[in-house]
């Protein structure tokens, strides 16, 4: 059987995102693995620079400031998995850096929600779980929260 002991569960801070950290550390818990938090701060490289407002570099870092503070809070929240946990916030692109990231730690699984993005900025840009699903280099297991 297949051992799993590195978890990486990709967290968006929105509203929903509680029904997929309590499912994936609820399965990363049962297989006595390790969870990994990550959080990708959008530095909007795809996108126009012309749309992006030149402040943006500071509004960069203030995000990830906050994101380092909710994912230290997170992190508390979850202490008491058997395995452990951690968390890690970079700056990117969300698909490309859980991937690399999936790959730096030789994660077994990613367990990833598929909630994010709707409408034209799907058809853009393309649903993160969607790239991550078809680039990981382990298994990836989606979780849908509204079902």
């Amino acid at each position: 059987m297949v051992e799993i002991k590195k978890v990486v569960v990709p967290v968006d801070f929105t509203s929903i995102m509680d029904k997929v950290v309590d499912y994936a550390t609820s399965v990363a818990d049962k297989l006595g693995a390790h969870v990994t938090f990550f959080h990708v701060v959008n530095d909007f490289q795809g996108y126009d620079m012309l749309l992006v407002h030149p402040s943006f570099g500071e509004m960069t870092k203030e995000l990830r400031e906050k994101s380092e503070q909710r994912m230290a809070d997170l992190v508390q929240d979850y202490k008491h998995l058997k395995a452990g946990v951690s968390g890690k916030v970079v700056v990117g692109d969300a698909a490309e850096e859980i991937i690399k990231f999936a790959e730096q730690e030789k994660a077994d699984m990613i367990i990833i929600g598929t909630h994010g993005v709707k409408g034209l900025e799907k058809i853009l840009m393309g649903s993160t779980a969607e790239k991550v699903v078809k680039k990981a280099p382990c298994p990836v297991l989606t979780f849908n929260p509204y079902r």
